[in-house]
Order: C-alpha cells, then structure tokens, then sequence
C-alpha cells in the first residue's frame, strides 16, 4: 500500500482539531476527512468516523495493523508540518514585503 497523494482540505488554526485531511491510496482509493488533533501530548491522526445508534463514534475506515497505522499517520503529519511550515514562511515574506 502507498500513499500517492495528500490533500490538505483545511487548516484550524484554533482548538484541538487542526486539519482536515484526504488521500489517496495507490492511486485507486480516496479516503477522506482524516483528522489532525492534537492531544496532550502530540499531534495524531484521527481515521473517518460515525455515530451509531448509541451515541459511540466508530471508525468507518482505519488501518489494520499497528504499521501500517504508523505510516499513514507518520506521512499524513509529516505533509501536514510540512504545509504550516509554508504557509509560516509565505506569512514572513509577505510580512517582509516580498
């Protein structure tokens, strides 16, 4: 499995959820609203998730082994620092009148 594309959909830059996200998986399965919260103590990856009938959230798609969740959440968090570290440097720039 690759990921073959990550589309930052939104940015938040206020409260626990700091991003919404979506990929691509080799080029053939789109998995959209993947959530980057941050907790305590780091930032994680929240897989798409719904209510059900009493009130619990489930996840409707979600990585099977431990690494495989660890190389989704390891690329999707490195394109998201990635991308506020951009949004940072063209926040200077245009702050430096470039």
């Amino acid at each position: 499995m690759n990921i073959t594309d990550i589309k930052i959909r939104k940015i938040i830059p206020d409260g626990r959820l700091r991003a919404v996200i979506s990929i691509t998986v080799d080029s053939m399965l789109a998995i959209h609203d993947i959530k980057v919260v941050q907790g305590d103590e780091r930032l994680f990856v929240a897989m798409p998730s719904r209510k059900d009938e009493s009130g619990m959230f489930r996840d409707i798609v979600h990585p099977i082994s431990p690494e495989a969740r660890h190389t989704i959440e390891g690329q999707i968090l490195d394109a998201y620092n990635r991308h506020i570290e951009q949004m940072q440097a063209e926040a200077e720039a245009e702050e430096a009148g470039f």
